[in-house]
């Protein structure tokens, strides 16, 4: 009986899915040793570094994105005429990508590098560089991250944040929800609810280590890396619990105007950027993503087609020329968010200067259906060098986009020398 299997499973709902213990013949108890600790501080604020990516679904007019002139002194393409007051914040990037293929479907490696279905053997997974981040310095806030898109769109929703664990994270989808996380108080019912909710998480989490314990004491080494993988997912659970549970009683910041109704992808986006600006400015994160969608409907701005439509554009000029008047629009919205982190006061520096600003696309080219060259700027951060930088699009000097990624977490303060498929930190 003493070898025997226990093969009980246990299920914790609520925070990111289910997670059942996997079914073993034998158990390892060192697995337990060590339990994962979470720092309360409340934050730093001013002065703290923060990082911010926004992701466009289809991509951009490459030829009328990229200049032909590298350094200080490139051009301004017609995309890039919006970003002209921001020119010396900003950097631009050509040559960067994750050497992928799959169009529309591998769009969700933007900001990983991995194919979902790829990964399921990576340590890592497919996670992406925002969370990559904030499982390392997200406890330091009220939001480890914030993720904002839509549910709507040729691919079935947002799929611009993925944890460690193969999830993908579920988008805040418009400005009122969003308002409502940031300086909303929760009513005393739910409250109560909240603190039933952790305590009953709490105890089914003390179970499952106190039921670990009891069992076997040898494994092999395949059940070895399925524990591994098991009580990687219960410690994520834990931080997230713990600080929940930190900042369940500290008051939310006083909101600057009232609550905002939700329209439409396109007349909203100019209030996610500035309720994302919020965010960072009141220290309620330090970590955002925002995914451009296809719930972008050119319909917004006058033009009577689908976005998905125009992007596969075989070259006809005015399927171009109206994709390029969706882009510019966006284009336009991102300069301003620019210039309203520029005016923020963080400490003795701007917000602007204290936040990394990643712009593009998982997609290269959506009318080839091509995931290679994409289209990045970078501003903000230490990043804003006014320069056009173009690496090797192939051969022995390509330069992965990962290791932009990796520069981008180890500025963070994250302690890794890898990240995705990264080779190195970019330089």
């Amino acid at each position: 009986m003493k070898n025997k299997i226990n093969r009980r499973r246990f299920l914790i709902r609520s925070m990111a899915g289910s997670i059942a213990l996997p079914a073993l013949p034998s158990l390892m108890s060192s697995a337990l040793a060590g339990n994962s600790a979470i720092t309360e501080d409340r934050g730093a604020g001013a002065g703290a570094q923060r990082f911010v990516a926004v992701g466009n679904l289809l991509g951009f007019q490459l030829k009328h994105f990229f200049p032909e002139k590298t350094g200080k002194d490139f051009e301004e393409t017609k995309l890039l005429k919006p970003l002209a007051a921001n020119r010396d914040q900003l950097t631009i990037y050509r040559g960067l990508d994750h050497g992928l293929r799959g169009g529309h479907f591998a769009v969700h490696t933007f900001l990983s590098g991995l194919l979902h279905h790829e990964s399921k053997n990576r340590t890592d997974g497919n996670v992406t560089i925002d969370q990559f981040i904030a499982d390392e310095i997200g406890n330091q806030t009220r939001f480890p991250s914030l993720t904002v898109g839509s549910e709507g769109g040729i691919h079935g929703g947002c799929q611009l944040s993925w944890t460690k664990s193969g999830v993908r994270v579920p988008p805040i989808t418009g400005p009122a929800e969003l308002f409502d996380r940031l300086f909303v108080a929760d009513s005393k019912q739910v409250q109560a609810r909240k603190v039933k909710e952790n305590s009953l998480q709490a105890s089914i989490l003390d179970s499952i280590h106190d039921e670990a314990r009891s069992l076997s004491k040898r494994v092999n080494s395949e059940d070895k890396a399925k524990l591994d993988e098991y009580f990687s997912s219960i410690r994520d659970v834990e931080k997230r619990l713990k600080l929940r549970q930190v900042w369940s009683d500290q008051p939310k910041p006083k909101a600057p105007f009232d609550k905002p109704a939700d329209k439409n992808t396109v007349e909203d986006l100019p209030m996610l950027y500035e309720l994302i600006a919020l965010a960072l400015q009141t220290d309620s994160t330090r970590i955002a993503t925002l995914e451009i969608g296809g719930s972008f409907l050119p319909q917004h701005l006058g033009i009577n087609k689908s976005y998905h439509g125009l992007s596969h554009h075989g070259n006809n000029e005015e399927s171009i020329a109206d994709l390029v008047t969706l882009e510019l629009y966006q284009i336009e919205q991102f300069g301003k968010f620019l210039t309203r982190l520029a005016g923020i006061s963080d400490g003795e520096r701007t917000l602007l200067d204290s936040t990394a600003v990643l712009f593009g696309s998982g997609m290269g080219n959506a009318n080839s259906h091509t995931n290679s060259d994409l289209p990045i700027i970078l501003a903000g951060g230490g990043y804003g060098t006014g320069e056009f930088k173009q690496a090797p699009a192939k051969g022995p000097g390509k330069v992965p986009l990962c290791n932009l990624f990796l520069d981008i977490a180890q500025r963070m303060g994250v302690e890794k020398e890898a990240f995705g498929t990264s080779t190195g930190r970019f330089s």
